[in-house]
């Protein structure tokens, strides 16, 4: 069919570094890495920053604004702890946001003073624009092929999605003939197999299974585990101006923050981009033999809705100038020139692929480029 396919890429170890062991299967890695083979902020970044002594780590801490000098730079944070319900406040020199694109949105749109009417660095009115998430759609399947395969442990490695393969884009050719009718392109995920069982694989059973209860039951569950499959699609969404989140004038969380407020709409070439996708599923499992079994929205919807994905970005994008973004090259603030955000929101558009590297890389060039600015005493 001229789709490739490749081994899927994970940030498990299979040899040691810096101290960290290879993998052996110590733990389910959505549980977290016990042996830090797996790669995760928490057991990978804080432990050797806490070794420096250089680090405090200040737990169940919902801060809820930035504080600003008299001059308009950022000193710090005032925050309430959950447990205690006590209001506190921390000082700093330089402050580096990182809380997801949404969560960074709200603290910025919450931090209102006399110097900033609309929110800490807001002046272009952009934060809380663009948002963005990955376009997508997921079909599941059953193929009677794989009934009859030899039993056999199908974990494999974790964090890499149950099949262990990806599918990149591949209509680059076809979208430079204008053989496509929608921009930019999407990655295929796949999963299923003859893994671990689990209580959530029940329904899918039930609702495909020719027998209610009983031996008859049992039997067919275990012909038929490891023959269903789905297949996932993940694509470039552009950034358009009705999809954004905002300060909802009345909803607040438990601790009285103001919660935002989300708008969303799906262009027509994002719309066009879920139909291909699900298209090629279907053209996929019938040329193996399978049959659809759940589409995750109807066909009218074509693609799950706004935020299901969980790659939000872009709510407070880099740019070249201050009239059109809110941050410069390295995240920081126009305005503000010792605040810094380091997360999806920096994003100016999306990627049909998991942001989280991309994350990493700018999230590093920033923090370089802070400390040097630190050094020469411009913050």
């Amino acid at each position: 069919m001229g789709i490739p396919v490749a081994a899927i890429r994970v940030a498990v170890l299979t040899r040691p570094l810096n101290g960290r062991s290879p993998c052996f299967f110590a733990t389910p890695c959505i549980r977290g890495c016990a042996i830090a083979a797996n790669f995760q902020s928490t057991t990978v970044l804080i432990p050797p920053a806490r070794k420096t002594g250089n680090l405090t780590v200040r737990t169940d801490a919902m801060v809820y604004q930035f504080d600003v000098d008299r001059q308009g730079r950022a000193k710090g944070v005032s925050f309430v702890d959950r447990k205690t319900g006590q209001h506190h406040a921390m000082e700093a020199s330089a402050v580096v946001l990182a809380a997801s694109a949404c969560e960074s949105a709200r603290l910025l749109l919450n931090s209102k003073s006399s110097q900033f009417p609309n929110g800490l660095g807001n002046e272009s009115g952009l934060v809380g624009r663009h948002l963005m998430d990955s376009v997508g759609a997921t079909i599941y399947a059953q193929f009677p092929a794989l009934e009859a395969m030899p039993l056999r442990h199908g974990d494999g490695i974790g964090g890499a999605g149950l099949a262990h393969i990806y599918v990149p884009w591949w209509g680059y050719k076809q979208q430079a003939q204008k053989q496509l009718d929608f921009p930019r392109g999407y990655h295929i995920e796949l999963g299923g197999g003859r893994t671990m069982p689990g209580a959530y694989s029940l329904p899918d059973f039930a609702d495909h299974c020719d027998h209610t209860h009983g031996p008859e039951l049992r039997s067919e569950i275990r012909r038929k585990y490891g023959s269903y499959y789905y297949f996932h699609g993940n694509g470039e969404m552009i950034p358009n101006a009705d999809s954004y989140c905002e300060i909802d004038p009345k909803v607040k969380d438990k601790w009285g923050i103001p919660v935002l407020k989300f708008h969303w709409k799906w262009s027509s070439d994002d719309r066009r981009q879920a139909a291909h996708m699900r298209s090629t599923f279907k053209r996929v499992i019938e040329r193996l033999g399978g049959k659809v079994v759940r589409a995750s929205a109807d066909e009218d919807q074509l693609l799950a809705p706004g935020g299901a994905t969980n790659h939000e970005v872009g709510t407070t994008r880099m740019g070249a100038t201050a009239k059109d973004s809110v941050l410069n090259q390295f995240g920081q603030s126009w305005s503000v020139k010792n605040l810094f955000v380091m997360d999806g929101g920096v994003f100016a558009s999306n990627s049909d692929k998991n942001p989280t590297l991309t994350i990493l890389a700018l999230t590093w060039r920033s923090s370089a480029y802070l400390i040097e600015e630190a050094r020469k005493g411009n913050l």
